[in-house]
C-alpha cells in the first residue's frame, strides 16, 4: 500500500481521506501483531506538552520506544522558556531542529497548524484546546474496527458532552467516510454543533436524537460515551443533567449482542463500574490501541516503507 502519510504533518482529522484512514488502521493492525522495534531506530522525537496529559502523553512514548526511538520533551510547559515569554513559533522552530518529529498538545485551538508552519519536521497534533484530537480519532476507530470487524455501516450512538468533545467531533467527521448512522443523546446546552449537523446533511449521512441509553441501546453496534462537564453547569443543573446520562449494567439489558461501549477517559460517573465486568465495555481495550495508532502514525511519517 503507498504511503501516503510520509513526512505529513498531522493536523486535523479532515486532512485525511479514506484511504489515509485505512493505511494507518492496517499498519496499527500489523504493528499489533507483529512488532518492529526497528522502524524509528535512530530517530529522536520531542514530545512537548504544553498542557497536562496523561494516556496521550505516555502512549506516544511508549510508541516511540517500542519502535526503537529515543524522546525528548516534557510534560509541563511551567518549566521550559515558553514561562519567559519565548514564543511558540520560536520553541517549534528551535526544537525541531533537533529531532526528527515533533508531537505536541498545547491549550491554544490551532497551534498545531501554526507550529507546522515553522517546524523542519513533521508535527504531530495530540491536541490543540477543544479543536482537533486526530490521534484518539484513528484510535477509536481503530479500536471499533477490531471489535466489529469492520467499520461501513455502522449505527453509532454519541452520549454526553457533544458540545464541547473534540473526540465526537472528530469520530462523527472520520465515521462519514464509512456511511455510518448515528444518534445523539445530549442535553440542549452541549448538543451536536450546528457545523457538524451540517457537514452530515451535506454527506447524506443519516442522524437523529434521543434523550434516552436504554432505548437507543438495541438499536446502535457502538455507544460512545463521554464526560458532562460539571464546571459548565450550577451545583443543582449539573446533577439534574448528569443523572440522566449515565449509562450502567440496566440500561444495556436489550443491547444488540455485538454492542460495545467505548469513551475517551477518563471517566468519572457517566459509566457505571460495574459495567466494566460486562461483555459491552471495550473502553480500556480502546486505550491501550492508543499504542498501536501512535505506533503506526510515527512509523509512517518518518519511513518511506513500512
Amino acid at each position: 500500500m503507498e504511503n501516503r502519510l510520509y513526512k505529513r504533518d498531522i493536523i486535523s482529522i479532515a486532512d485525511f481521506d479514506r484511504k489515509d484512514l485505512e493505511l494507518v488502521l492496517e499498519t496499527a493492525a500489523q504493528l499489533k501483531n507483529s512488532p518492529r522495534p526497528d522502524l524509528l531506530q535512530g530517530k529522536v522525537i520531542a514530545s512537548c506538552f504544553f498542557e497536562a496529559s496523561t494516556r496521550t502523553r505516555l502512549s506516544f512514548e511508549t510508541a516511540v520506544q517500542r519502535l526503537g526511538g529515543t524522546l525528548i520533551g516534557f510534560s509541563d510547559a511551567g518549566n521550559t522558556s515558553a514561562k519567559k515569554g519565548e514564543t511558540l513559533a520560536d520553541s517549534v522552530n528551535i526544537i525541531s531542529s533537533y529531532t526528527d518529529a515533533f508531537v505536541m498538545r498545547h491549550p491554544q485551538e490551532g497551534s498545531a497548524r501554526l507550529a507546522s508552519e515553522f517546524s523542519s519536521v513533521p508535527v504531530i497534533n495530540g491536541g490543540d484546546g477543544s479543536n482537533q484530537h486526530p490521534t484518539q480519532t484513528l484510535l477509536d476507530l481503530f479500536s471499533i474496527r477490531e471489535c466489529q470487524g469492520k467499520l461501513d455501516g455502522l449505527k453509532v450512538a454519541f452520549v454526553g458532552d457533544l458540545k464541547y468533545g473534540r473526540t465526537v467531533h472528530s469520530l462523527a467527521q472520520a465515521l462519514c467516510h464509512f456511511g455510518a448512522e448515528f444518534t445523539f443523546i445530549a442535553p440542549k446546552a452541549l448538543a451536536m454543533p450546528d457545523y457538524i449537523l451540517e457537514e452530515l446533511d451535506e454527506k447524506g449521512i443519516k442522524y437523529r436524537f434521543s434523550d434516552s441509553i436504554e432505548e437507543t441501546a438495541p438499536q446502535v453496534d457502538i455507544i460512545y460515551m463521554t464526560r458532562v462537564q460539571k464546571e459548565r453547569f450550577d451545583e443543582t443543573e449539573y446533577k439534574h443533567i448528569a443523572s440522566k446520562y449515565i449509562l450502567d449494567v440496566e440500561s444495556l439489558k436489550d443491547a444488540k449482542e455485538n454492542l460495545k461501549v467505548l469513551h475517551p477517559l477518563p471517566r468519572v460517573d457517566e459509566i457505571a463500574v460495574e459495567v466494566d465486568k460486562t461483555p459491552y465495555a471495550y473502553y480500556f481495550q480502546q486505550a491501550e490501541n492508543g499504542v498501536y495508532a501512535r505506533q503506526a502514525l510515527l512509523a509512517l511519517v518518518l519511513n518511506e516503507v513500512v
